[in-house]
Formats: C-alpha cells, structure tokens, sequence
C-alpha cells in the first residue's frame, strides 16, 4: 500500500515515519510513504500557496493551482494513479468500516488542508474522497492524515505480528464490542490482581470470560454499539 501525502509541513512527518510499526512495515517495504511539500508547485517567487477569500472574511484560502497541478503530477508516477483523500471537519466521518474500505486501495492521496481550508474549486475538479477524523477543528490535516494512516496500516498483511490482532480490535469488521481489558506481570500491584481465570489455562474459559467481559465493557461506555 503507498500514501502520497501533500502538505505544506512536510517536517511533521519527520519523526512519525522513523517510528515503531510504521516505521518497520517501510523498511519491509510493505508500505510506503511518500510526503511532497506543496509549495514545489507554487508559482509565487516566494513560494506562497494561499491567499485571501474573494468576498473579505479572516484568514487565508489555499489555492487551487498548486494543489490540482501537484495531484495531477503525482498521479503520472510509475505506482499508478491512487484515490484521493482530503482531510477536512466536511467530510464522512472516519469509522473502523471505512478504513477497511479505504484499505482495499493499493494507493491514496492524502490532501492536508491548513488556514480556512482549500479553494472550493480543488473539490470540485479532483472530486475527493472528504474525510473527517471527528467533530472538532485541527489547525491542519497532517494529525488527520497520521491517524488514517496509522489506522490503515493495521490491515495490510504482514505488518502486525499476529494477524488476529486486527480481527479482534475493536470496531473491527464484524465486531461491534468493546476489547475486553488485557493484564500481564505483576499478577498483584498495590492490591489490583490479575483475574483468576486467565492464570488457570483453560482456554474455552478465558474466551468465555473475555466475550463477558467485552460485552459488559461495551454495555458500560458504548451501548450504541449494541443497539447497532
């Protein structure tokens, strides 16, 4: 799988990419990732890609020339045309069904919005896939793009040790409960021990309890999940 990202902060990534499973699947060359600066594509002599909104109002508006010419370029590259993503608080809802949709691609770019957000006319020419990761506003879409990434990440094969780990997360697709809690070393800490059942070695017991357990969690902080 390859995610083309453009943003204006490239650097944000820096550290996210040298970093623990992602980091490991790049180097395995299971995933790639590809961040371009999009001022590259910037005509302004100093590199500028946003300006202000026809109509007044605070802030600045990207425009639409560097962000559609950078997509178009990067589509010609040898992996192929992807689908293309666009982070912004507009879009669908970012759930556990729509990573696994989303992971069925072989390549997404991820358009990180920044300032008021981008010139109406990006939407309309590219016909992005908008995407939101919750109700609340960032200051861009880089953490937006991590957490897609991240998420997706988890369903390409190969890149978690265990592969069940995936299937029984929650959330995950035919899954609609809350992961039951997990213990390891010590077996008592200031008075909290660890369940008895998971020291015993039955196995059909320790699943039985770990389905009660996820169903009385998910009860608890989600019943709308199980009204779904």
């Amino acid at each position: 799988m390859r995610f083309d990202v453009l943003t204006l902060f490239p650097d944000i990534f820096d550290g996210y990419l040298g970093q623990s499973l992602l980091n490991k699947a790049i180097e395995r060359d299971l995933v790639k990732v590809a961040v371009h600066d999009m001022r590259r594509w910037s005509t302004d002599k100093h590199q500028k890609v946003d300006d202000r909104p026809y109509g007044g109002g605070p802030g600045m508006v990207l425009r639409v020339e560097p962000v559609i010419e950078s997509v178009e370029e990067i589509q010609q590259t040898d992996d192929g045309p992807g689908r293309v993503v666009m982070l912004t608080p507009q879009g669908r809802k970012l759930n556990q069904k729509v990573i696994e949709e989303l992971a069925q691609e072989r390549r997404l770019l991820l358009l990180c919005g920044r300032y008021e957000g981008f010139d109406q006319r990006v939407t309309d020419i590219l016909q992005p896939d908008e995407i939101s990761i919750g109700d609340f506003v960032l200051n861009g879409g880089e953490v937006a793009a991590m957490v897609l990434i991240d998420s997706m990440i988890r369903l390409v094969r190969g890149v978690l040790g265990d592969e069940s780990s995936a299937v029984d997360d929650s959330f995950s697709e035919g899954n609609r409960l809350l992961e039951f809690a997990q213990y390891t070393r010590p077996r008592e800490y200031r008075g909290h021990a660890v369940p008895e059942v998971l020291l015993g070695g039955n196995h059909e017991e320790i699943a039985r309890w770990r389905c009660e357990q996820s169903y009385l969690k998910t009860r608890e902080r989600r019943s709308d999940l199980l009204d779904e």
